[in-house]
C-alpha cells in the first residue's frame, strides 16, 4: 500500500519551504505520495521543484514583534495581527488535513502540528528550534512549552543539527543530520559557475549590502542572493558547493553550507539566529561575526570546510518505516 504523507512548512522564510520540500522529495523518491502546504516567501520555489502547494493564512510573529519599533508596539502587533492569523492558519491547515486524509504529516509548523492533533493525523515534527536560543524570558518559556507539546504529540521529533549534543537541546529528540534541498532530477545546472563568496540575507536581515560592498571593494568575487543581478535557482546546494565561502544569517543556509562542505560565516539578525550562532561558535566549518568588518576578518582566515551528510534520507526512511 502506498503511503500518503502530508508535508507542511512554516510561512516565515524561504528556508522553511526548501527544507520541507527536501523532505517531501525524499518521501516521494521512496514511493510515497505527498501533499504540500505552507505559503509565504517560499512560494516561488514550488513550481521549479515540481510541487503544487496549498497556501494557508500566513503568520509572521518575528516580523510583527521584532520589527514593530519596540516591545510594546511589538506586543500590540502580535495581539492584533499574529494571534488572529494564527487561528485562521490552524483552521486552514486542519481543513486541508481533513480533505487530504493522509497517513501522517511531517512539519516544522507549530500550527500544522496542532492541526494534526486536532484531526487525529499521526505527527512527525522537524525543527531545530530550542528554548535555550532565546534571551527573552517570555519567548524562552513559550518555546519550552512548544517543544514539550511537540515532543508529546509527535511520533518522532526530528532535530537537525550541525553541532554535537548540547545541554540546551530539547530532551528526547531524534537527532538527524542537517537538511538540504537537492535540485530536481534532470534540472539544468543553474547559478554562476564561479560564485566566489555567496552572501545570503535572511527574510529579516538588512540584505547584507554593507557586507557585499566591503567584499567587492576588497577585490573578491561575490554572488549576492536576492541582489539586483541575482537570478533565482530551484536549489542553492550546487551553487554552495562551487562557492569559496558563504555569508548568511539563517539556519537553513547553515544546514545547506554544512551539506555542501563549504566554510560559512554567520552574521545573525534575529533572536533565534543569535541563539544558533552561539551553538556554532566552536563548530568546525563555521565562524560567527557581528557585522561586515567581522565577516571580512573571518573570511581572511576562513574556517575549515564542514563535512555533514544530508539528513533527508534518514527522515524519509524513518517515517516510512513507521508507517509500514
Amino acid at each position: 500500500m502506498t503511503a500518503h504523507v502530508a508535508v507542511a512548512h512554516y510561512p516565515e522564510g524561504a528556508g522553511h519551504a526548501t527544507r520541507m520540500m527536501a523532505v517531501a522529495r525524499g518521501l516521494r523518491d521512496r514511493g510515497a505520495t505527498v501533499s504540500l502546504a505552507g505559503g509565504g516567501p517560499g512560494t516561488p520555489f514550488y513550481e521549479p521543484n515540481g510541487f503544487e502547494a496549498v497556501e494557508p493564512t500566513r503568520v509572521d510573529y518575528v516580523r510583527d514583534f521584532q520589527h514593530a519599533g519596540g516591545p510594546i508596539r511589538g506586543l500590540a502587533q502580535v495581539v492584533t495581527s499574529s494571534l488572529p492569523d494564527s487561528g485562521r492558519r490552524f483552521r486552514d491547515v486542519a481543513n486541508w488535513l481533513r480533505a487530504e486524509d493522509p497517513d501522517a504529516v511531517v512539519t516544522d509548523d507549530m500550527f500544522a502540528a496542532g492541526a494534526a492533533v486536532r484531526t487525529g493525523t499521526p505527527l512527525y515534527v522537524l525543527t531545530h528550534n530550542a528554548a535555550s536560543f532565546y534571551r527573552s524570558l517570555v519567548v524562552r518559556v513559550a518555546s519550552r512549552g512548544l517543544n514539550l507539546g511537540q515532543r508529546v504529540a509527535a511520533r518522532r521529533f526530528f532535530y537537525p543539527t550541525v553541532w554535537p549534543p548540547h545541554a540546551g537541546d530539547p530532551p528526547q529528540v531524534s537527532r538527524v543530520p542537517p537538511v538540504a534541498l537537492e535540485p530536481p532530477t534532470g534540472a539544468e545546472d543553474a547559478g554562476p559557475e564561479d560564485p566566489g563568496v555567496v552572501v545570503v540575507p535572511s527574510t529579516y536581515s538588512d540584505a547584507f549590502g554593507d557586507v557585499v560592498d566591503a567584499l567587492r571593494d576588497g577585490g573578491r568575487t561575490v554572488t549576492h542572493v536576492g541582489g539586483p543581478d541575482w537570478e533565482a535557482v530551484p536549489a542553492m546546494l550546487p551553487v554552495f558547493e562551487r562557492a569559496d565561502a558563504i555569508v548568511c544569517a539563517g539556519y537553513s543556509t547553515v544546514m545547506e553550507a554544512a551539506v555542501a562542505g563549504t566554510p560559512c560565516v554567520v552574521v545573525p539578525e534575529t533572536n533565534e539566529q543569535r541563539g544558533v550562532a552561539r551553538r556554532l561558535g566552536p563548530v568546525d566549518g563555521f565562524a560567527v561575526a557581528g557585522d561586515a568588518d567581522g565577516a571580512l576578518a573571518a573570511l581572511d582566515d576562513p574556517p575549515a570546510a564542514p563535512a555533514h551528510n544530508n539528513g533527508v534520507a534518514a527522515i524519509a526512511e524513518r517515517v516510512l518505516d513507521d508507517l509500514r
